[in-house]
């Protein structure tokens, strides 16, 4: 039997058709079709499996009369039989490595004999799915090496696999594959198995409960959060060992390693600079210029964007796109997200719910699929209702079908779903803030370094109003951090001023954790703050806070020491909240938070009345929070940037070009008209300031006015309370017409 061309058909799917002879006359041969469709891993979106069908034409010999529909069973037995020996001759003869693709005259004898066994009594049954051979490239079947007609192979596979730390369950009956060339985010709730599933599909971690299969020559990466790194090490031995480069020609020659060298900023850190004394951040960056720079098929990376700034945050994530191979990433970053990953893995309760897309399709399927569980739970309510009532009225007795039926309701009633962990990180109460809030004039700074002090900043002059929410961005090393601590007073300029408001009532979110007290208890560190809380209008208690913050009755006795870094920080944001404060100086706040603690985060910072400043290297957070953007461009200055992020990016893409139309404007010709002055930066902040005002009082204004609609179509038989609420309405519509006025003019003066 010859090797036939097959045409091209769905990349996950492969078919080989073959028709043999079995002795009985060509008149009454049976034509055996077998087909078989492969993809890519285990689970609903891949998985290995064989459908085999036959078409018996012409009548078959027996005592019936009529053929077996999956042919003749001593040709069934002798195919068998040959299918065999060829197998082994292949195993016997061919190469470890080149087991992955068996020749065509094989795949079609093993598919016709495993299609060929039949019972006599049950009919045919379908053939097993063809096994991985443990030296082989993949799974065994009809895979073609042309890229342009085959799909690739799972680079691994998790099948019902079952992992608990305790009495948690992490991962309940979880099967998925990972593919060659596929970009995966990982999200979910603190705690709930993320870095876990990262163990288990890199082989750190073995499992309870199920298996785990990976390709017999894969090449594995991993970066975790711990940054460990050899002793007495220095940066070269790390990023550029001998194994890979025996001389320093063979790395300086390739573009990819000095892109990685310098995306990271490892150039400016010395490549024979000792990694022990280094900072956390700069540990984790040359552990991961180790990772990036190797031949991986599969790199697992988790939470790759801490400690890296903006610009280093959109280098990795063009970077990773352009690389060949897997990527498995864990991070809280979602435009990182949206930007680099074609899939989303959601880790909750145990299972991993799979999306396609990135972070914006993520969300999109995530809200369908709470959706439809609300239909459903709707439904089941409805059902218990009814079957509530049937009890009521009592079912008769001495029957068998009233009992089943009682069983039935009160499982039905038993049946309901667990419910989600949420937080509600909004309503906190804040003090009055006077017109003043932070005032820097002429403000020299410098810190010390090896070759002396080094000078952050120049002549630097800022003003920040009540209201205001900023966000600061920069490269590492431009004093972002600095730039907070001088305005709490944590450290003193070297000339000029710093005034701070009198009613200035400060919380400082720094990026370390290291001031809760490790040895007290998750309550007793909020009691220690303050045994109740005002929130909404309502007196909270420490407890009750706590548990809203994502802290449950039986965590709230666990040792600060214990906590995951994630809880760490939520603690550490509870504990200043619950201060009344008016100004939040945020540095770096999404380091160690889960997306859903992110999300809620953002709305109580939307309903905060006091000034926002914050220093992240997250642009969705920035983006979502703030209202103006300012940049430390490492001269010692501070710009204001009306672009945003985009703007500061595109500036240092430049080469560090102006950051303005205004300072690169050519001069105006001699005898020229004057041109009109415009609006003075304090004027423009000011507008900027009074736009932000306004829009949060015409949301204010809306929400009000669909109440009063609300309770119109409600008292449309009150007469009396209809114009009551007419009159309330008129008022409402009138003051937004003026504040919509107010606000347009105020964005017109801001833009100018």
């Amino acid at each position: 039997m010859a090797d036939v061309d097959l045409p091209a058909g769905r990349p996950a799917a492969r078919a080989s058709t073959a028709v043999m002879s079995t002795g009985v006359p060509s008149a009454k041969r049976s034509e055996l079709t077998a087909t078989s469709e492969y993809s890519t891993g285990p689970g609903p979106r891949r998985s290995n499996r064989a459908h085999h069908s036959a078409v018996v034409s012409g009548a078959g010999s027996g005592s019936g009369g009529t053929a077996r529909r999956w042919g003749v069973a001593g040709a069934g037995i002798a195919a068998s039989w040959a299918a065999a020996v060829m197998l082994m001759e292949f195993l016997r003869s061919s190469a470890p490595g080149d087991r992955g693709v068996l020749p065509l005259t094989l795949r079609t004898s093993l598919a016709g004999a495993l299609g060929s066994t039949s019972d006599a009594a049950s009919g045919p049954r379908p053939a097993p799915a063809l096994p991985e051979h443990p030296g082989s490239r993949g799974y065994w079947g009809p895979h073609d090496p042309d890229p342009a007609v085959s799909a690739p192979l799972n680079l691994l596979n998790l099948e019902r696999v079952s992992k608990a730390h305790g009495t948690t369950v992490l991962l309940d009956d979880v099967s998925l594959g990972v593919a060659a060339g596929e970009r995966i985010g990982v999200v979910g709730r603190n705690g709930s198995g993320k870095s876990t599933l990262l163990g288990v599909l890199t082989g750190r971690e073995d499992v309870d409960s199920g298996r785990v299969t990976r390709r017999g020559d894969l090449a594995v990466g991993v970066l975790d959060q711990s940054g460990t790194l050899p002793p007495g090490a220095t940066v070269r031995d790390v990023v550029l060992p001998s194994s890979l480069f025996a001389a320093e020609h063979e790395w300086a020659a390739d573009p990819a390693v000095r892109s990685v060298l310098s995306g990271l900023e490892l150039d400016r850190l010395g490549l024979d600079s000792p990694v022990a004394p280094m900072s956390g951040g700069e540990r984790r960056r040359v552990a991961l210029a180790a990772q990036l720079i190797r031949p991986l098929d599969l790199l697992v990376l988790d939470e790759p964007t801490n400690h890296l700034d903006v610009e280093g945050v959109a280098w990795l994530a063009d970077f990773v796109k352009d690389r060949v191979g897997a990527l498995v990433v864990v991070t809280h970053d979602r435009w990182f997200l949206d930007e680099v990953c074609t899939q989303t893995w959601e880790v909750s309760d145990g299972s991993v719910h799979a999306y396609e897309g990135g972070y914006a399709a993520y969300t999109l399927a995530r809200a369908e699929r709470a959706r439809i569980a609300a239909v459903s739970e709707e439904r089941r309510l409805n059902l218990v209702r009814k079957e509530l009532a049937w009890l009521r009225r009592g079912p008769p007795a001495r029957t068998s079908k009233p009992r089943f039926r009682i069983e039935a309701a009160e499982a039905l009633i038993a049946d309901e779903p667990p419910p989600r962990e949420t937080m509600a990180l909004k309503g906190f109460a804040a003090r009055r803030l006077g017109r003043t809030v932070y005032d820097v004039e002429d403000v020299d700074y410098s810190v010390p370094s090896d070759d002396g002090p080094r000078p952050l900043f120049r002549d630097l002059t800022w003003h920040v109003g009540p209201g205001d929410r900023v966000g600061v961005v920069g490269v590492n090393g431009a004093g972002k951090t600095s730039l907070l601590r001088l305005l709490v007073g944590e450290t003193e300029p070297d000339r000029g001023t710093v005034v701070r408001g009198q009613t200035v009532a400060p919380a400082y979110l720094s990026q370390h954790v290291t001031e809760l007290p490790a040895k007290l208890r998750v309550l007793e560190a909020v009691q220690e703050v303050a045994r109740i809380a005002r929130i909404g209008g309502q007196d909270i208690s420490a407890s009750s806070l706590a548990e809203r913050f994502g802290f449950p009755p039986s965590r709230q006795w666990t040792p600060v020491g214990d906590l995951s870094g994630g809880e760490r920080r939520r603690l550490q944001l509870l504990r200043l909240l619950m201060a009344e404060p008016n100004v939040l100086l945020l540095d770096e706040p999404t380091n160690d938070l889960d997306i859903d603690t992110l999300n809620q985060l953002e709305d109580l910072l939307d309903s905060f009345p006091g000034t926002v400043l914050v220093v992240s290297h997250d642009r969705y957070f920035v983006d979502r929070v703030c209202d103006s953007v300012v940049a430390l461009m490492g001269d010692g200055s501070i710009a204001a940037l009306p672009g945003g992020v985009e703007e500061y990016l595109a500036i240092r893409a430049g080469g560090g070009a102006a950051l303005s139309s205004a300072a690169s404007a050519p001069a105006p010709a001699p005898g020229a008209a004057p041109a009109a002055a415009g609006p003075s930066a304090a004027e423009v902040r000011a507008a900027r300031k009074e736009a932000a005002r306004l829009e949060r009082r015409l949301e204010k204004l809306t929400a009000e006015e669909e109440r009063l609609h609300a309770e119109l179509a409600a008292a449309a038989t009150d007469h009396a309370r209809v114009m009551e609420l007419d009159g309330r309405l008129r008022t409402l519509l009138a003051e937004k017409d003026r504040v919509e006025t107010d606000w347009l003019a105020a964005a017109e003066l801001a833009e100018a």
